[in-house]
């Protein structure tokens, strides 16, 4: 391959979360600090232990040599590489500058979104499993979480429950949902057709849907990320989007999102709140972070990266059902992230699912909690590391934990 992502890099003390907030309590859910003799390996915070594209860095640095740092514009190649960016998936093609708007991250987003679109005391529909973030966006702002739980097919795949969605926004008196395409964490890349069933479902009952899409370009071979507001044109004008080059080139410490909307007054209203604000300015170095990612440079890095992260997602798969007797997986279609359901190794071990995420923790497997994301005996686990550390983490795994 052309680009690096087999090295590993040590991030301890350069600034990453994942290596230097283990065994603290800033989230509530770090990883414990593991025993003498072993070292930590990070597979629980969404980000990456690959280097970036080097265009990102190329075009950081080039700015940075520069030596003034006061207010600017956001240029017209920020507007442009987004939108050539979304237009090479073959959809958004009336994407425009005014339909972007600066984030800063998704989070702020969905805050924004929430506080415009309801009052405290209102209800939100989710899919659980839930990404435990949007719990927070939710219920931190004092509006109510109301769960339609994503169902297993035989074959394991995850899909929505359309009646149970349209009953539990009937009967909640819901007026915003929150969608994630591709979901976080089952992994799923939703079809035309799905999408098109749910925005049935949305359109019947009058909804706004905020969709957090930061991981469209992580989708691997066979399917394909479809954008919420393409669907229909009904989805276009009800639907706000969120995206970022924070997932797929590892930008999380720059800081910087972007949302997609089509409806001018839904845009109006939720802008003008980040306007009013003044919490929503973007970093002078995050722009030019992202003109680097959306570049032809980035575009050849990510085909390199997928196959990488495709690779390791089947590697992982396979190592589960071979070796890991009671735990079951399912293939992700998208994302670097996999959820284990851990029920039938822990009724066969008697075993908790606590005890099994600490017996991880004190051998240097730091992986997450699934409870959080509303998995009652699962874990997430983060695959974007050289292949060298998933196979040792598995290793231990092995030797230590599934045993």
């Amino acid at each position: 391959m052309k680009y690096d992502f087999t090295s590993v890099i040590d991030r301890k003390g350069k600034d990453a979360t994942a290596y230097d907030s283990v065994g603290e309590y800033k989230w509530g859910f770090e990883p414990e600090a593991p025993e003498d003799g072993f070292d930590f390996i990070p597979l629980w915070v969404a980000d990456m232990n690959f280097p970036t594209c080097p265009e990102i860095t190329r075009r950081v640095i080039e700015r940075a040599e520069h030596p003034l740092f006061g207010y600017y514009n956001y240029s017209d190649e920020y507007y442009q590489s987004i939108i050539d960016w979304r237009r090479a998936g073959g959809y958004h093609e009336k994407l425009t500058a005014e339909h972007i708007g600066y984030e800063n991250g998704v989070h702020g987003f969905l805050s924004s979104a929430v506080q415009v679109l309801t009052e405290p005391g209102d209800n939100i529909l989710l899919h659980s499993p839930v990404y435990v973030g949007f719990r927070e966006d939710v219920e931190g702002l004092g509006r109510n979480s109301v769960y339609s739980p994503l169902v297993q097919d035989a074959g394991g795949v995850w899909r929505m429950d359309y009646a149970d969605m349209d009953r539990k926004i009937k009967e909640h008196d819901i007026r915003v949902v929150i969608f994630c395409s591709p979901h976080n964490p089952s992994g799923r890349v939703w079809t035309m057709p799905e999408l098109e069933q749910a925005m049935d479902v949305f359109e019947s009952n009058d909804v706004t849907v905020l969709s957090d899409e930061i991981w469209a370009d992580l989708v691997f071979a066979g399917h394909k990320h479809i954008p919420t507001q393409c669907v229909n044109d009904w989805a276009r004008e009800h639907v706000v989007a969120a995206y970022a080059p924070s997932k797929t080139f590892n930008l999380a410490g720059l800081i910087g999102s972007y949302h997609i909307i089509y409806n001018d007054e839904l845009r109006q209203i939720i802008t003008k709140h980040g306007l009013d604000t003044h919490y929503n300015e973007m970093n002078v170095l995050s722009m030019h972070a992202l003109i680097g990612a959306y570049s032809e440079e980035g575009r050849e890095w990510t085909g390199e990266l997928l196959q990488v992260l495709e690779e390791n997602a089947r590697w992982a798969c396979d190592y589960i059902s071979t070796h890991f007797e009671g735990v079951e997986t399912v293939m992700t279609e998208g994302t670097y992230m996999l959820f284990l359901d851990c029920t039938g190794y822990c009724e066969k071990s008697g075993k908790t699912i606590d005890e099994v995420v600490k017996a991880g923790w004190r051998v240097g497997v730091g992986w997450q909690d699934g409870r959080k994301f509303e998995g009652p005996c699962h874990i997430r686990l983060n695959l974007a590391s050289p292949r060298s550390r998933l196979e040792e983490a598995f290793r231990r795994m092995g030797e230590y934990v599934f045993i």
